[in-house]
């Protein structure tokens, strides 16, 4: 509709009050614009607002409890945010109240807030076993180490089509405690911001209490190493062999995250590594380089660094691949002598005997060799058949830029880009338990 139409001024009037049927048919227009333009005006400024939303989580702890209570709080100008659906299949969440309509359907919990904004409010049990040795979540009376998985439930949205949160994240912590995450603080708010992601939720690992924190800037990447100031944890020991392998690191995956996040503890946490995006837990008293070689910190920093993901049952390519590689980093930057670097692969090939199947399940330490072991024998076959062209590093750039979930036909086919033929190394008879590799017409 156009906002200004063309009116026909009566006869008579013109002719008896040439000057007051000006002025009503002025007056007219104007009324005539704000009732068909009226519509329009409000839907253009709508149009024009910021389809940004702010979201923010508020953590409290209560140490003496074991819980901690979380407020989310939604602000928006209008309805951006119209339904936010949370996955409460694990016990640990409880408690949920707060403005607006709440809907629970089994394991998913819908939150419809109000036009304006609201808070939902919701509890959580941190302590958390890792099949019954030690602890992968826990909060104590001294201090707390989890990830932020474990206190705010995955979630998916539904929003005005364009919308966007902008998202923040709080704590309100006991007087001498202190909090470390992955991401970025400015007079105590921490800015969530993960890049392609219109909702985003606090992620990575957190520890609270009364801690030691060491950072460093290493290859362009801001490190911070933080544990609470009791436990024996080696923060500048860690910080030194990253000095050594992050430049490393850099020339094999160029697009690193620019932050990397470390944070460990002693007991009861569970007696292993574990990473997330841009951050990742150590036990305070696991080695930084073990007897045979090999790096568990170095291990879960390659799983931060590759990013990949496999399909059901592949679970020994990411494993193995971050396993080779920290064996490569420990070389390449001259912390393991070539000599020691050829007994460290040696072991883990020793140790591959014992597995007796690839693909299906979690990769356990034997399987995670024979993993280690088949990209000793595809790297050196890279090698040969490309003349010294092409080596791993390669076929890792491959699988980076494809951007897929990873199999073993994906492996294969980035393998025969490289020199022409299906590698050896992948034969599907050195690769037990796994199905018939694509043939290679299947390459990408």
């Amino acid at each position: 509709m156009n906002c200004i139409s063309r009116r026909k001024i009566p006869a008579k009037t013109q002719s008896r009050r040439p000057i007051d049927g000006v002025r009503r048919w002025l007056s007219f227009v104007a009324v005539s614009l704000v009732v068909a333009c009226g519509g329009s005006v409000t839907e253009t400024a709508a149009a024009n607002d910021s389809k940004e939303y702010e979201t923010e989580y508020n953590v409290h702890p209560d140490p003496k409890d074991g819980h901690i209570e979380v407020e989310f709080v939604l602000r928006q100008k209008r309805h951006l945010l119209r339904e936010v659906r949370f996955n409460i299949r694990e016990s640990r969440f409880d408690r949920f109240e707060g403005d607006g309509e709440l809907i629970r359907d089994e394991d998913v919990l819908r939150w419809l807030p109000p036009v304006g904004g609201g808070t939902l409010h919701w509890r959580a049990k941190v302590a958390s076993q890792r099949n019954g040795d030690g602890y992968d979540a826990w909060l104590g009376e001294q201090w707390g180490l989890f990830r932020a998985e474990d206190i705010i439930p995955r979630a998916a949205t539904r929003t005005l089509k364009g919308a966007t949160a902008k998202t923040s994240l709080t704590f309100e912590l006991p007087t001498t405690w202190s909090v470390v995450t992955q991401y970025a603080e400015q007079d105590g708010v921490f800015s969530v911001d993960h890049a392609h992601r219109r909702f985003s939720q606090p992620a990575g690992w957190i520890v609270m209490g009364k801690l030691g924190v060491r950072r460093d800037r290493i290859a362009g990447i801001r490190v911070a190493v933080a544990a609470p100031m009791d436990h024996d944890v080696r923060r500048l020991d860690m910080l030194a062999l990253l000095n050594w392998t992050l430049p490393e690191l850099v020339r094999i995956v160029p697009d690193l995250p620019a932050r990397l996040t470390i944070v460990s503890a002693g007991d009861p946490m569970w007696h292993g590594g574990l990473s997330a995006p841009e951050s990742l837990y150590i036990h305070a008293q696991r080695p930084l380089i073990s007897e045979n070689g090999t790096s568990t910190l170095l291990h879960e920093v390659m799983h931060i660094a590759l990013g990949l993901h496999t399909t059901d049952g592949n679970d020994w390519i990411i494993e193995g691949l971050a396993e080779y590689f920290s064996l490569e980093l420990l070389h390449r930057s001259g912390t393991l002598s070539p000599s020691r670097h050829e007994r460290a692969k040696s072991a883990q090939q020793e140790w591959s005997q014992s597995s007796t199947r690839l693909c299906g399940g979690r990769s356990s330490g034997a399987t995670t060799a024979r993993a280690v072991a088949i990209f000793i024998a595809l790297d050196e076959e890279l090698r040969l058949k490309s003349d010294g062209k092409h080596d791993l590093d390669d076929l890792v750039g491959g699988l980076l830029a494809a951007d897929n979930d990873i199999d073993v036909d994906l492996l294969d086919a980035l393998a025969h880009k490289l020199i022409g033929e299906n590698p050896n190394a992948l034969h599907i008879d050195k690769l037990p338990g796994c199905r018939k590799i694509a043939p290679a017409s299947n390459q990408p």
